[in-house]
């Protein structure tokens, strides 16, 4: 008698199963959903801009707060592979700094690395961590320490999120020339060049001054895509466990583009973003028991318990004593 497979296996052949019933409709071959979602981001970008005196600055503010945090989403969807098979190609479309603060190449370099599940939340090797070293942490200052311990609530990833995390992206791109790695400074120069075009030409065109662009309309885009971010991984010892599932309501779904469901998307990273809900209906009860209960019913939950309350230390509960440790972990994933 053959023996049976495990859990673990039998989960991935329903996967293969499911994923290659899903490739052979035309709605993944043709991916018009993602082409309507380039020309509708883009184009509601644009008419918001045109008719900014019409609108007045309110309304077009939070318009344009939407479509660049949902232009963020998208560049994740040109990450994986949609809406075409040619990387150079999905690329153009997401290489425009509406969103300001990430050049779409880093953006793409540092995601993909994320996608090491067995890395994920360690700070030394998760190019998306929220947590901090023990060592770092040891060498930080009180009011630092206080900065990172406020940005565990939701209400402090919303405000001070992305500060932290475009000055940590500056800092690194500042020391990169300095240890000699250069391969990203035409990468810099050629995002600065097109946030300074896109900036005068939206000053000069329709009136948004830059300073208002950046800090009403880009820095609060980023605030929004934060939501999602927010609690999406946590520091356990089963790495599929560590992926969040969470139900967003409709809104916030279309929003991220269902990677609210992100355990799904981290076990079929090429699943287009609007199959994404199908595959989990299809498996709910499985992909939750395979997530360890780590199931949350929408974001208002979170804004509720943890406004001003840390959803978890800042500081990794798991870390190794010293990198090597780490390394020898995780060198045979």
């Amino acid at each position: 008698m053959t023996a049976s497979p495990n859990r673990a296996e039998y989960l991935d052949e329903l996967q293969r199963r499911q994923v290659a019933a899903e490739r052979a409709r035309p709605l993944w071959t043709a991916e018009w959903p993602t082409w309507l979602l380039i020309a509708g981001i883009y184009g509601g970008w644009y008419a918001t801009l045109a008719h900014w005196q019409d609108l007045g600055a309110p309304l077009g503010t939070v318009l344009m707060i939407w479509w660049c945090a949902w232009y963020m989403s998208l560049q994740h969807e040109l990450i994986h592979g949609h809406p075409t098979r040619k990387a150079w190609l999905n690329g153009l479309f997401g290489q425009a700094p509406l969103a300001v603060w990430y050049p779409y190449r880093l953006y793409r370099d540092s995601h993909l690395r994320h996608h090491v599940d067995a890395h994920l939340t360690l700070p030394a090797l998760d190019t998306e961590s929220y947590y901090v070293a023990p060592a770092a942490w040891a060498g930080m200052s009180a009011p630092l320490r206080r900065l990172y311990w406020f940005n565990k609530t939701f209400a402090g990833r919303l405000v001070v999120g992305p500060a932290i995390s475009i000055a940590t992206m500056l800092a690194e791109a500042a020391r990169q020339p300095v240890r000699g790695d250069w391969r990203y400074v035409p990468m810099w120069l050629a995002h600065a060049a097109m946030l300074a075009a896109l900036l005068w030409w939206i000053d000069s065109r329709f009136g948004v001054a830059p300073l208002y662009y950046l800090l009403a309309i880009a820095y609060p885009a980023q605030s929004l895509a934060m939501v999602r971010s927010y609690y999406e991984h946590r520091p356990v010892a089963e790495h599929k466990q560590r992926i969040v599932l969470n139900e967003a309501g409709p809104v916030l779904r279309l929003l991220f583009l269902n990677n609210n469901l992100h355990l799904v998307h981290h076990d079929l990273p090429s699943l287009p973003w609007y199959l994404l809900p199908r595959v989990y209906r299809a498996r709910r009860t499985a992909y939750n028991a395979r997530s360890g209960g780590f199931h949350l019913q929408g974001y208002g939950a979170l804004l509720r318990r943890h406004a001003f309350h840390p959803v978890d230390a800042p500081v990794h509960p798991h870390m190794p004593a010293t990198n090597d440790d780490l390394e020898s972990r995780t060198a045979d994933v």
